[in-house]
């Protein structure tokens, strides 16, 4: 497997999810990885995102609205507060 994989897989593991950008910043100092390794990522990212996919809390919708005041608009930390606030709001 390649390094470029692995520490893509220990990173997903440590922290719950995976950026796009992450992936491509682990490419360029790692080196290519495979179709199948890609893959493999793509599964385990999918896979992740559903276990996570539990009802927000209020706690959580509070923090992403102030998040939503903070960030950089486009930025992946407004967009993931976004899709906490669009959940929360639609009674997810």
């Amino acid at each position: 497997m390649t390094e470029a994989f692995e520490k893509a897989k220990a990173l997903l593991e440590s922290q719950g999810s995976l950026s796009n950008e992450e992936v491509e910043k682990l490419v360029a100092e790692h080196g290519e990885m495979t179709d199948e390794e890609k893959m493999e990522l793509e599964a385990a990212r999918h896979k992740k995102a559903r276990e996570a996919d539990e009802e927000v809390t209020l706690e959580q919708y509070l923090e992403a609205v102030k998040t939503l005041d903070n960030a950089e608009e486009g930025s992946d930390e407004y967009k993931k507060a976004e899709a906490i606030v669009k959940k929360y709001e639609s009674g997810g």
